[in-house]
């Protein structure tokens, strides 16, 4: 499934304030039920998801993003997130959201929360591999004006 992100506005401030370094801290991503309803204007940090998917062929906190980048384009005025691709093999889970965070800091209350996926209906995969595709133009983006 190809899917295009949502930042969390608070991502923003994270930033701003130095708690998140995309360029060298670890993000992941975890996978949540329809339990869970992002809020773009409050959710800060990773003790504010709830939900997280439980199931064969998934870890608690979700995985790794691989090969993250953070690109600013001039001509466009956008600012890009982008990573490798991520799935979890031979897995059966339920997902309705993919959660990124940054998972550097020590406990969750301070793990900020970067950008969310809606995939509009429940995903799940029995025995076989759930795949996150992002968009060809990147996890998410921002036009700067």
């Amino acid at each position: 499934m190809a899917v295009t992100g949502f930042w969390y506005g608070n991502a923003f401030k994270s930033a701003f304030n130095k708690e998140i370094d995309l360029d060298t801290d670890v993000l992941k991503v975890m996978l949540c039920t329809s339990a869970y309803t992002p809020n773009q204007d409050t959710h800060q940090y990773k003790s504010s998801v709830t939900g997280e998917v439980t199931g064969t062929g998934y870890t608690a906190g979700g995985a790794t993003l691989t090969s993250p980048t953070v690109v600013y384009t001039a001509g466009t005025n956008t600012f890009v997130l982008d990573a490798a691709d991520v799935s979890w093999p031979t897995s059966t889970i339920t997902a309705r959201y993919a959660v990124i965070y940054d998972s550097s800091p020590a406990s969750d209350a301070t793990r900020p929360l970067i950008a969310y996926v809606d995939f509009g209906a429940d995903v799940v995969s029995t025995a076989g591999t759930f795949s996150i595709t992002w968009d060809a133009a990147g996890i998410c983006s921002v036009t700067v004006a």
